[in-house]
């Protein structure tokens, strides 16, 4: 029975006609425009938004794995923007309206849902620092809400309100519009896009030098040969010291491992986004049953892409003495992404000391929900040198001026 099934299906398989493919295989040319390093989802949005908005054609994606291969398919997929300062509110504010519509302009279905995002508070100061980024977040004109226990309870009724836990619950923060978005849909959906406007995307292509002359970029050597172009924007998460000392660039930032696991599937349990700075844990549950989740990032530096287990185990204790009936599944799988982190939490994005290299990094725990707007205000950046209003205040600059935009509270979960 088994082997006349398999049969049957293998026959389905021949006469399917081929499924067509989201970008073709491109051919390296010796010479670009621009050369964007990094094939995640903010190269690729970069890329997409250098063609469309400003009509730069000759560009190449180069990826040293595979498209969407690094932290864009390393994360938990939640989106948000209530973000406690100006600059960094409204950042990803811009971000989180492009997703609102990202669908349609990508052509792609990128499964963005509006499930909301609960950030808890397990302490009076803590409750103090919450009412506050819900203030800042109302005047900057972002949607938030301060709840108190009983409110939480109703959104969330298998959470654990008793006042006897180790972190019982005060209240929490609550943005209607956050929520999740699928990551392999965003970056095929981007790569599709950007190819169809003429964008090179080349795979197993690694850099390992650049070419720096009179103060000015002239191209890097990949392992696929040279490649000269007039200008290159750097977009690799967890490597962009690397890439930056290749041009002699030391960046103020620190590499991390981030871990996240899922569990086996069950029914529908939780239709909001759960996370809690004070026990470095947030948890949600997939379309497909799967309870997400993940913690803060490991204390050690390191470019591996894998955690410590007792990271693991300390945020799995608290989201269970949180959710005590979530103590009966078991985990299906761990992965680990590794993340830049730069002294104040919020990112690089703009001009470098050589001409004509530009840089997006140090997104920390941020950067998936800050795709869209990332490439949007980067390719502006790289097109005009100069940068767009919403990252005018993310230059590397801030570092010796001390103009800082401190997000450690509002970026202190990792997701």
């Amino acid at each position: 029975m088994k082997n006349s099934l398999l049969t049957l299906f293998l026959k389905g398989l021949k006469k399917s006609p081929e499924w067509e493919k989201y970008w073709s295989k491109s051919e390296l040319k010796k010479n670009y425009e621009v050369v964007v390093i990094g094939g995640g989802g903010h190269g690729l949005a970069t890329a997409y938004y250098l063609a469309k908005n400003h009509g730069i054609k000759d560009i190449a994606v180069i990826e040293k794995g595979y498209v969407g291969g690094g932290n864009s398919g390393r994360n938990t997929e939640v989106v948000r923007s209530n973000y406690l300062w100006d600059d960094a509110a409204k950042l990803y504010e811009f971000s989180l309206k492009l997703w609102q519509d990202l669908s349609s302009e990508l052509n792609l279905n990128v499964m963005y849902s509006k499930k909301g995002v609960l950030s808890l508070g397990h302490s009076l100061q803590e409750m103090r620092d919450i009412s506050r980024r819900v203030n800042s977040n109302m005047l900057n004109g972002i949607d938030s809400e301060l709840l108190n226990v009983a409110e939480v309870k109703k959104k969330v009724p298998l959470i654990n309100d008793s006042t006897d836990i180790r972190y019982p619950v005060l209240g929490a923060s609550f943005q209607p519009r956050g929520g999740n978005a699928d990551h392999d849909a965003m970056v095929w959906g981007f790569a599709r896009a950007a190819h169809s406007l003429g964008v090179d995307i080349v795979e197993d292509c690694e850099v390992f030098d650049a070419k720096v002359d009179g103060g000015k970029i002239t191209g890097i050597n990949t392992t696929k040969g040279f490649i000269s172009a007039n200008k290159v924007a750097v977009a690799v998460a967890g490597n962009s010291s690397v890439i930056a000392q290749m041009a002699k660039i030391n960046l103020p930032i620190e590499t991390h491992p981030l871990q996240a696991w899922v569990t086996e599937p069950i029914k529908p349990c939780l239709d909001v986004v759960i996370m809690s700075n004070t026990v470095h844990a947030y948890i949600s549950q997939t379309t497909k049953g799967e309870l997400l989740a993940g913690a803060g990032i490991d204390s050690y530096n390191s470019y591996a892409q894998r955690g410590g287990f007792h990271v693991l185990e300390n945020a799995i204790a608290a989201i269970v003495e949180l959710f005590p009936v979530f103590s009966r599944l078991r985990m299906l799988r761990q992965w680990a992404g590794i993340v830049d982190v730069s002294p104040d939490a919020c990112p690089i994005i703009g001009k470098t000391d050589v001409n004509g290299l530009y840089i997006n990094c140090g997104w920390g725990t941020g950067g998936y929900k800050a795709t869209p707007g990332s490439g949007w205000v980067f390719a502006h950046t790289v097109a005009h040198d100069n940068p767009h209003e919403l990252n005018a205040a993310f230059s590397i600059e801030r570092f010796q001026t001390g103009r800082l935009i401190d997000e450690h509270g509002a970026a202190g979960v990792a997701h």
